[in-house]
């Protein structure tokens, strides 16, 4: 084996006998370095897309998010509010109260949800990081924080004095319709004192308001909630929390971590990247078929070669694996000197953004040693295998033709 591994370096740095061949040669190698480079971009782009994504909603969905398993609502009690603080790997939590409703404000309506959180909810959420101005609620029952969209829509902005007030209709529960419709409906009325952004879809949806306002607007009993949403601590295990969790509302509850309260947009950005991971190796694929082409060329140029190593006592396997060898080292050295082009490039996006989305966005990239990995053994694997059929060329009619 070390025979046909020296003959395959002496093959591959040493120029062919045509130049012709050295043209084919040098097209097959540039064809893996542009394969490996493009496929590394590809990947790394989808990794900072993916992250840019996700941000959005890391500012807005908690670690973990507590449903009820039926209903809308489930028991939320004094006692169940100390073991949460007790337990560990769980440092902050608020409850929540959620519904649609109904807003108003002076001759424009829109139908949204009021969010009620406690206090501690800007532990929860760091509400300062999604507050566009204005200020967060200050335990005020009178205050509500507005989207961007919601605000926008309604022509509302964020009021110093209590004079513009919102209007918050929600529907009574029971059946009918009663003959006065006003007394179908209980109703709050807020000021907006804030505005924050976090997409477009949630901005068109949400307003927060206290606990209290959402609790007295619904007439929910002190022991009910929504939803309760935690942020976990940096060394906590989710899923010995989720199973604690359990425990404590005696699995009456169901429990989603950010990545199931977001699974469609993490299943469309996981199918978008495969989806070009595979176009891409489609064209990598048929570049690196280029080095059969060069290595069957090869074998051509060296026929004569071939026969003299034959009839010295090389065996078909040892001729072959010259061949093999030959295309692997040209696959395994032009992967890893696109990788370090693909490396390079990245590189000076991050640092100087050479494709900006808008003036003041440079396109997202993350580096990542999965990207390294993939890329690698994809372009070695088929190139391997591309040189793997171009060397079983050479067979015994090949050796002693005249």
């Amino acid at each position: 084996m070390n025979f046909s591994y020296y003959i395959a370096k002496r093959y591959l740095f040493s120029p062919g006998s045509s130049n012709a061949i050295n043209i084919i040669t040098g097209i097959a190698a540039c064809g893996v370095v542009i394969g490996s480079m493009a496929l590394f971009i590809v990947l790394s782009g989808f990794a900072g897309l993916k992250d840019f994504s996700l941000r959005f909603s890391s500012y807005f969905d908690p670690d973990l998010k507590i449903f009820p398993v039926s209903g809308k609502t489930f028991t939320y009690t004094d006692a169940h509010k100390e073991k949460l603080k007790q337990l560990g790997g769980v440092a902050h939590f608020s409850e929540i109260i959620e519904e649609r409703v109904f807003l108003e404000f002076k001759d424009k309506q829109k139908t949204a949800f009021v969010k009620g959180v406690a206090p501690a909810y800007s532990k929860v959420i760091y509400t300062d990081s999604i507050l566009s101005y204005g200020t967060w609620l200050t335990g005020n029952n009178a205050q509500i924080v507005a989207g961007a969209g919601i605000s926008m829509e309604l022509g509302m902005g964020v009021e110093q004095v209590y004079t513009n007030f919102l209007n918050i209709y929600v529907p009574k529960p029971g059946t009918g319709i009663p003959n006065d419709p006003a007394k179908a409906f209980r109703k709050k009325t807020a000021v907006n004192i804030g505005v924050y952004s976090v997409n477009e879809d949630l901005d068109n949806t949400y307003i927060f308001s206290t606990l209290e306002l959402a609790r007295d607007l619904l007439q929910l009993p002190e022991d009910r909630v929504t939803h309760i949403e935690l942020k976990l601590s940096p060394d906590a295990d989710e899923k010995v929390v989720a199973d604690a969790l359990q425990s404590i509302f005696d699995h009456q509850i169901v429990i989603k971590n950010r990545e199931q309260l977001n699974d469609t947009l993490y299943k469309m950005l996981n199918t978008e990247n495969l989806a070009s991971y595979l176009v891409v190796t489609l064209i990598a694929i048929i570049a690196l078929f280029n080095v059969a082409g060069a290595i069957i060329m090869m074998i051509i140029d060296k026929k004569n070669n071939i026969k003299t190593l034959y009839n010295l006592g090389a065996t078909l396997y040892k001729i072959r694996a010259i061949f093999l060898f030959q295309g692997s080292l040209m696959t395994v050295l032009g992967a890893s000197l696109g990788l370090l082009l693909g490396f390079i490039i990245i590189t000076l996006q991050q640092k100087l953004g050479l494709l900006m989305i808008t003036p003041s966005l440079p396109y997202p990239t993350r580096i990542t040693a999965v990207s390294f990995i993939v890329v690698f053994l994809t372009i070695t694997v088929i190139g391997c295998v591309a040189s793997l059929l171009a060397s079983s060329r050479i067979n015994k009619r090949l050796v002693k033709a005249p």
